[in-house]
């Protein structure tokens, strides 16, 4: 008996076997897609979130948003700098997350904490032009792709991975695909999403 609590024991304590997984968005004819939010559920469950939460912020910069995507984990907090000479009404209608932060000047701030998951989109009651979009994530693993598409994961658990592709202009219901992959035990796997998507409402930004 003792030799089985013992045994039962190092089997505890060994290290979970892992694995990296590395996505990239791309469009039917191959270009990267930028700002795209990738989500991992291991065995379809969400991953335990982080426990520190760094600062979050979306700025209002030469009439931009800046960042136009932000991922953040369910509970973070997010601060809206404005370092415009003029000032700005930054306002949400989701359901997630409705919000005004009425009119204030340059070289202030509002903050704003996200309890849901979920997709935020952001505007300026003064400025039509300014768009973004908040993606509140319930899962630890979540990245938004780079300028080339890219988005990488370490540290998987090894085995069936539920992926999740948004993007704010991509064919699909709710702008989201899905799709399964498989990471190998202390291996690494490349796993390419090509989409479509709808051309960016007048006026924007480019994706």
């Amino acid at each position: 008996m003792r030799a089985l609590v013992l045994a039962l024991a190092a089997v505890a304590a060994a290290p979970a076997v892992a694995g990296d997984l590395a996505v990239q968005v791309r469009t039917a004819n191959g270009a990267g897609v930028p700002n795209a939010v990738v989500t991992l559920y291991p065995r379809g469950r969400p991953a335990a979130l982080p426990a520190a939460r760094p600062a979050y912020q979306i700025a209002q910069r030469d009439l931009q948003f800046s960042p136009f995507v932000l991922v953040v984990p369910v509970g973070g907090e997010v601060s809206f700098p404005n370092f415009d000479d003029v000032r700005h009404h930054v306002y949400s209608f989701s359901p997630v997350r409705r919000f005004e932060l009425r009119l204030y000047a340059r070289e202030q701030t509002r903050s704003v904490r996200f309890d849901r998951p979920g997709i935020v989109p952001l505007g300026c009651n003064i400025h039509d032009n300014m768009i973004a979009f908040i993606d509140v994530v319930d899962t630890g693993f979540a990245a938004r792709t780079d300028a080339a598409g890219r988005a990488s994961f370490t540290a998987i658990p090894g085995g069936p991975v539920l992926v999740r592709v948004w993007h704010p202009w991509l064919r699909a219901p709710a702008n989201q695909l899905e799709l399964r992959a498989e990471v190998p035990d202390n291996g690494r796997v490349a796993q390419a999403v090509p989409v479509n998507l709808r051309p960016p409402p007048r006026p924007s930004r480019s994706y």
